[in-house]
């Protein structure tokens, strides 16, 4: 079978691990987000931590099929912080993920070369650190039928190894079910070829 349906992501935020570069100290931390606005209050967070920070370098990446994602080097050189983070994420293959790499500098410059690698290590350090989980796309679909039709529905949902999400089981009958993406197409077929059950996608 095809993985498109699958992703790599993390559960719970890694543990933070820090990087020394000729004294400038690169604290990197990879966290799971589920939107843009998860990202504002993690930073802030991070300023307040260590307010002697120069830097919160950071770069996130949301979405499987289209992904969006965004790099900020927060007045590092241009590209020297954001974008070196940014391709770790690319680079162990992970989604819905914020990476931070917070920089209190320690009086040497490392110059637009020696800073790109120390983002990348740090952010790559705790990639390395993250427990990376592999999830299952998937999408939603009501059923609504009568009640004789429950035990047709409820053996295909049983032979298919369907998920049932909620359910109202009276005369008429709701059913939210959740099915890997990959499956979805065969699965609306298979129910909407039973007459007497209306199947819709959830939005």
């Amino acid at each position: 079978m095809e993985q498109e349906d699958v992703y790599r992501t993390l559960n719970r935020p890694s543990t933070e691990i820090l990087y020394k570069d000729r004294k400038s100290k690169f604290f990197a931390q990879v966290f799971p987000i589920q939107s843009e606005d998860d990202v504002k209050p993690i930073v802030e967070e991070l300023r307040k931590k260590y307010h002697t920070a120069n830097h919160v370098c950071y770069a996130w990446q949301l979405g499987v099929e289209n992904p969006s994602f965004r790099a900020n080097d927060d007045g590092e050189p241009n590209n020297s912080a954001g974008m070196p983070i940014y391709g770790q994420i690319q680079s162990f293959d992970v989604t819905n993920v914020l990476i931070t790499v917070t920089r209190i500098f320690g009086g040497t410059k490392l110059g637009v070369g020696g800073l790109i690698q120390a983002y990348k290590t740090a952010a790559q350090l705790a990639l390395n650190e993250a427990k990376i989980v592999e999830k299952v796309l998937e999408t939603r679909f009501t059923l609504k039928f009568g009640y004789p039709d429950m035990d047709i529905v409820m053996r295909t949902i049983k032979q298919k190894n369907l998920n049932v999400v909620d359910q109202k089981l009276e005369l008429d009958c709701e059913l939210i079910i959740s099915v890997r993406l990959s499956e979805a197409e065969q699965t609306f077929q298979l129910f909407d070829e039973m007459h007497t059950v209306v199947i819709k996608r959830e939005e």
